[in-house]
């Protein structure tokens, strides 16, 4: 997959920097999520509005610090 260079206004930056849920997640990945929302919401809008809580609600409990690592959520499950 190839990739290219976009140009953003500063707020527009700012803004997609409140959608990210850990530190060093990528402007795809956050751009991907919310294209995803996006479409869910053109779809269903109840069960969008559903899914936009719950990412909120995911990212208040990753602001706390509640959550596994990807080895302790391995370990859980014995892998």
């Amino acid at each position: 997959m190839s990739d290219t260079t976009i140009k953003l206004h500063l707020e527009t930056k700012s803004q997609l920097d409140q959608f990210r849920e850990y530190k060093n997640e990528s402007y795809d990945e956050v751009i991907v999520k919310l294209v995803y929302v996006a479409r869910q919401c053109r779809k269903n809008p109840e069960l969008s509005q559903e899914t936009i809580i719950n990412m909120d609600r995911a990212r208040e409990r990753i602001r706390k610090g509640q959550f596994l690592t990807e080895e302790q959520a391995k370990k859980r499950l014995g892998f």
